[in-house]
């Protein structure tokens, strides 16, 4: 296990993957990715994704402050952030695909009723689709 990938949300099941994440790349050197998927109301404008990309990845700059700060305490280091803009599991999916990832930990659900069941649904494709090793949190 040489690289993780963990989509988050900031959900309290991301955040538990994230904390097994970090279990793992402590007691096999791992690093980490952690992926934030921004999605886009449809239809939309160029400038809208420019818009939106922008507003995500600073929504998920101040998400991801929490999680340096726990790496830290950890002493786990190889630790990087992503925000993408698309269908999570497409984006999930296709990250682990081009980036050399060898394990996706993520959670089983995500924040609302809707998240919950969007996340839901995308555990299961991503279980499905994925090349590499998975863990579902819950």
């Amino acid at each position: 296990m040489k690289h993780i990938l963990v989509p988050y949300d900031g959900s309290a099941q991301a955040e538990k993957a994230f904390d097994l994440a970090l279990d793992f790349a402590t007691k096999y050197q791992s690093g980490i990715t952690v992926l934030a998927i921004a999605r886009l109301p449809e239809p939309h404008e160029d400038e809208e994704t420019e818009a939106e990309l922008e507003a995500a990845e600073k929504h998920y700059k101040e998400l991801f402050k929490k999680l340096t700060t726990k790496a830290q305490a950890l002493a786990v280091s190889n630790l990087s952030f992503e925000v993408k803009v698309g269908h999570p599991a497409e984006q999930i999916i296709y990250y682990a695909e081009n980036n050399d990832i060898d394990h996706i930990v993520m959670g089983h659900r995500g924040n609302t009723f809707f998240h919950r069941l969007l996340l839901g649904s995308v555990a299961k494709q991503v279980m499905i689709y994925a090349h590499c090793a998975i863990t579902i949190v819950r």
